[in-house]
């Protein structure tokens, strides 16, 4: 902010320099008559260039001049806000003027403003001021007039009807009436007088203080600004400049007022551009086969039949390996309880010292949880690769919907856990998730090459703690989150019609039956709006469930925890910068 102030205010001290940016081909085209573009969604540095003219067009016009400019013993200024603060276009704009005519100086402006800018600063807004009140002045003296008018005609209106009735009211009545009717017209002048008085403005003690004035349109929009300011750096003579210029302070703290403002931006400001690495990919591909088997494998365990041949094939494999090693097949105990295996201590999820995979008892919120255990851990790691900035290891809570939008392709919604906001999920997966309290972005608690085994290991921990809870008597500890009613099934025609087929249809799962309906991967995390989520929809519960938010004793053998030592902190002040050829 401030920046084209700046600009204005040099070019009234040397007017033999010539501007050459966007908003001067707008003026010159004012100049020669053409209608001024309809502004949307403008900066000062680049506003709206469409001038309604095919044969006007704005970037032959730009070829034109940089081509035209340099050829010419003139004076310039290039007042390019965004391509003056990146390096590699400053690089460009001197390439331009190569000639050995040119001495090329870089204007910096950043930091403190002078007490010479204020005080313009302070006139423009006074005159801003006064001319909304001028404004008003001038509506309040038409609709002045307009009573007046009214009421003179009313008066005439009045004398009429006095006039018809002199004979009776006589004549000394009517000049009380006229004395009357003139203090009432000295009142209104009076009045008229005093507000003419009032149109005077002064500018207030809060305005008095302001460094910059509030412009129309910002120098910058937010898009461009969010896509290019962390490249944004000062100039200097090694990119080619015979000079560069401070004038708000030294180079040191210029430098550090664009250091700080940039890392304050960095704490709130998201990565529009940012895409989905090749580690990302890869990894979520290999989550999603791995759910899918897991699916897959529970379903199979919950079918008798399918559980006898999964059975049958575990003991042949185990009589084929103790053939192998000369010894004799082991037998399975008959009294096993696989509730009350250490679930840490298993080598392999899918068989828990039965054969039953350690995920057979998981139910929809179960499964809903795991694949959100994984996809937070996945994200805010897959992040910080992706962006490789030092500054920003990670993100808030403000901009979770955003990124996990952007990598997932889905919407993101607390509502799915039954949350009004970030704690509410932190409660159910606080094995996996945490906030750092200094800078307040999302931190993964587990480091980035953890096993994805230990997620379900995670998940199979709460799903037996609430239980216990619920075994205990414990109501709070049932937990039911929302979800999408399932599709409808397609209406297939009756059989023996001409189009033939079968007319058996499957429904969804009966509500409060404890096997999970069928799945092809992972659930579908419908993470949107509350409408996603009116009666239309139903819940799936069981014995197993939950309402209230998991709390772990104690952190698990498997967990391998990631050390948080980040801190972050800083200001910064306004300012901009310019070159000037």
């Amino acid at each position: 902010q401030g920046y084209f102030d700046w600009v204005d205010q040099f070019l009234e001290k040397h007017p033999e320099y010539i501007e050459l940016s966007d908003r001067k081909i707008l003026e010159w085209a004012a100049k020669s008559g053409l209608p001024k573009p309809r502004p949307q969604n403008q900066s000062n540095d680049k506003p709206a260039m469409d001038l309604g003219v095919p044969q006007m067009d704005v970037p032959s016009l730009r070829q034109i001049l940089s081509n035209i400019a340099p050829t010419v013993c003139r004076n310039f200024i290039v007042p390019e806000l965004k391509a003056n603060l990146i390096a590699k276009e400053r690089k460009a704009a001197l390439s331009k003027f190569a000639l050995p005519g040119f001495k090329k100086v870089a204007a910096v402006v950043m930091g403190e403003p002078t007490a010479e800018f204020k005080a313009r600063v302070h006139e423009h807004i006074l005159a801003e001021k006064q001319s909304k009140a001028d404004a008003e002045k001038k509506k309040k003296a038409a609709d002045d007039e307009r009573k007046r008018l009214f009421a003179e005609k009313r008066k005439k209106a009045e004398e009429a009807r006095r006039a018809a009735k002199k004979k009776k009211d006589g004549d000394e009545a009517q000049e009380e009436e006229v004395k009357e009717e003139e203090g009432e017209d000295q009142e209104e002048k009076d009045e008229a007088k005093a507000e003419e008085d009032e149109a005077k403005v002064e500018l207030t003690e809060e305005e008095k203080a302001l460094s910059f004035r509030k412009m129309r349109f910002p120098d910058l929009s937010d898009v461009v600004l969010a896509k290019a300011y962390a490249d944004f750096s000062l100039p200097s003579q090694e990119e080619g400049f015979d000079e560069v210029v401070c004038h708000w302070g030294s180079e040191a703290e210029a430098s550090k007022t664009l250091k700080d403002w940039i890392f304050a931006r960095k704490m709130t400001q998201r990565v529009e551009d940012l895409q989905p690495g090749d580690a990302f990919k890869e990894a979520w591909a290999k989550w999603q086969k791995g759910f899918q088997e897991w699916r897959k494998l529970q379903n199979e365990w919950k079918d008798p039949a399918k559980r006898k041949a999964l059975l049958a094939k575990r003991a042949e494999a185990k009589k084929k390996e103790a053939e192998e090693k000369g010894e004799e097949p082991p037998e399975d105990d008959p009294d096993f309880d696989a509730d009350l295996v250490d679930v840490s201590s298993l080598e392999t999820i899918l068989d828990v010292g039965n054969g039953e995979p350690l995920f057979a008892n998981f139910v929809y919120e179960d499964w809903f949880l795991l694949s959100t255990r994984y996809e937070i851990h996945l994200l805010v790691h897959s992040f910080n690769k992706d962006l490789n900035d030092s500054d920003r290891p990670s993100f808030m809570e403000k901009d979770l919907g955003f990124y996990y939008n952007r990598y997932y392709k889905k919407t993101f919604s607390f509502k799915s856990y039954n949350a009004k906001d970030l704690a509410g999920l932190i409660e159910l997966i606080q094995d996996t998730l945490a906030v750092n309290k200094e800078t307040s972005f999302l931190e993964p608690v587990l480091s980035e090459d953890t096993p994805i085994a230990n997620f379900v290991k995670l998940t199979e921990e709460h799903r037996r703690d609430r239980q216990r809870r619920l075994d205990a008597g414990d109501e709070t500890a049932e937990l039911k989150l929302p979800r999408n009613a399932p599709a409808p099934p397609a209406r297939q025609p009756p059989s023996g019609s001409w189009q033939g087929g079968s007319s058996h249809r499957s429904g969804p799962p009966a509500v409060g039956s404890r096997g999970p309906p069928p799945a092809r991967g992972p659930p579908s995390h419908s993470h949107g709006n509350s409408s996603q989520y009116s009666s239309s929809r139903s819940t799936y519960s069981s014995s197993s469930a939950q309402k209230r938010a998991y709390t772990p004793t104690g952190a698990s053998s498997y967990s391998s925890k990631q050390p948080r030592t980040s801190s972050y902190s800083g200001g910064y002040s306004g300012g901009g910068c310019t070159s000037r050829k």
